[in-house]
């Protein structure tokens, strides 16, 4: 049995049980946040009266040694220690003496993991934002650099309307923003300070939790010890928005996949973020793309088992919560890196002018450009639909494009449909039609670069 509750257990723990609850297989990540936490406390406990400065100053060299030990990879975990917590508190008693269990007054694992996990996700959020942002600025560099390029709009996966390249792109662009916003917000709500909360029921010392946030940068203290010890609320806002995030990615990479395949041909993905085939010679597979699509789907899983995970449980802390590091872990990992290499794959993607100019023959996407036209002259915009399918289909039995009519064949549909008014419809009128906010209209989009491009220029508005 381990000396923690030797006092309490007649018996060893079975070695079974003990590999199958122990934690530190994954939750040796906490160790820097874990010491990081701890050099605070114990200067709290200085403060309180509960250490001297001798005592605290020990403490504190005894865990610097056990971080260099642990960054230089020479800290041996063992399964019977259970979890990170108790491997550096074990290992401070060790090095420094009896005096390293004065650490612990007042504090327990429970307040202790909340804390260490708080300040695992600020980290890595700051990470994950910086990683968004990047790729947004990819994304507006692109949408400048093929500011002119005129694509067919799809709805339904069929061609629908021209817009313009950079109007598509910065659709996305939007998308991470709000993702951005949404991370931001959860880190808020992350920056709060549980320790001090004891197991659930409040620390009995006079701690002072205030200078304890400053000191580890949290922006607010939790007010209640239960609800301080036993709340994930801010790995499932974290889980839900990085889960939004890669639908995005996965939306963006669905695109990709298409758009360089031979039937779009609009875009060149690099080589060096594509794979071949080990029987087919010819093959250039969009791999990345692929395997972010395929990751969304780890990204949701964990939103769901975090959710599950709470969903039953009374208060306070409860051997549950165990299981919100792993996926949580794995999470950042994937939608950090998944926004990395996405960004990077984007910045050397090329355009294929000619195959995107080709798809803009399709002159049907100018048919909705004939119904507003016939608006113009008062026609009901009902009336001026149906005229205008009619004119789609009289042109489809003929086998030529509709803006090919002759003038008789016009007249048996609608008189004031005339060859003139066809020669008016082109990609780039319809286009610059668009105008009102948030159309795809050159202005519009011109605007929105330079908006996005100050916005990204700014600090992260957290």
């Amino acid at each position: 049995m381990h000396k923690r509750w030797s006092g309490r257990f007649s018996q060893a723990m079975d070695p079974q049980a003990a590999a199958f609850g122990a934690s530190i297989p994954f939750d040796h990540a906490l160790a820097r946040y874990d010491i990081e936490a701890s050099l605070a406390y114990s200067e709290a406990l200085q403060q309180a009266g509960l250490l001297t400065r001798t005592e605290a100053q020990k403490i504190v060299r005894g865990l610097r040694g056990i971080a260099r030990q642990i960054e230089a990879g020479r800290f041996r975990f063992r399964v019977e220690l259970e979890d990170i917590h108790t491997h550096i508190e074990q290992a401070l008693i060790a090095k420094i003496g009896p005096v390293g269990g004065k650490l612990h007054t007042g504090r327990s694992r429970n307040d202790q993991v909340a804390t260490d996990l708080r300040l695992f996700c600020l980290d890595h959020l700051k990470q994950l934002q910086q990683g968004l942002r990047q790729l947004q600025k990819t994304l507006v560099k692109k949408a400048e650099q093929w500011s002119g390029v005129i694509i067919p709009g799809y709805t339904h996966l069929q061609r629908a309307q021209p817009v313009l390249l950079a109007h598509h792109l910065l659709a996305y662009v939007e998308m991470l923003a709000r993702d951005e916003e949404r991370l931001t917000q959860a880190e808020t709500r992350t920056s709060v300070l549980p320790l001090g909360a004891g197991a659930l029921a409040g620390n009995p010392f006079p701690i002072d939790r205030r200078a304890l946030a400053r000191k580890l940068g949290f922006k607010a203290v939790a007010s209640n010890s239960l609800d301080a010890v036993s709340d994930r609320d801010f790995a499932v806002e974290i889980a839900a928005a990085a889960t939004l995030l890669m639908v995005h990615l996965s939306r963006l990479s669905e695109e990709l996949i298409l758009w360089s395949s031979q039937e779009f041909g609009f875009i060149h993905l690099p080589e060096s973020f594509c794979t071949g085939s080990s029987m087919m010679p010819q093959k250039i597979n969009p791999d990345l793309p692929e395997l972010i699509r395929g990751k969304t789907g780890r990204a949701v899983g964990t939103l769901m088992a975090l959710l599950v995970m709470l969903k039953g449980l009374p208060l306070a802390y409860n051997k549950d919560l165990q299981e919100d590091k792993d996926p949580l872990f794995d999470l950042f990992a994937t939608v950090t890196s998944s926004v990395t290499v996405l960004s990077s794959l984007l910045a050397q993607t090329e355009i294929n002018r000619d195959a995107m100019s080709q798809a803009m023959q399709d002159e049907t996407m100018l048919a909705t450009d004939l119904a507003d036209q016939l608006v113009r002259q008062k026609v009901p915009f009902r009336q001026a639909h149906e005229i205008t399918a009619k004119i789609i289909r009289a042109a489809e039995q003929k086998g030529i494009p509709f803006t090919q009519l002759k003038k008789n064949d016009l007249a048996r549909i609608d008189k004031r449909v005339t060859p003139a008014l066809l020669k008016e419809l082109t990609p780039t009128r319809s286009v610059a039609n668009r105008k009102t906010t948030g159309g795809t209209a050159s202005a519009n989009v011109k605007r929105e670069l330079a908006r996005h491009k100050k916005r990204l220029r700014g600090r992260r508005s957290s």
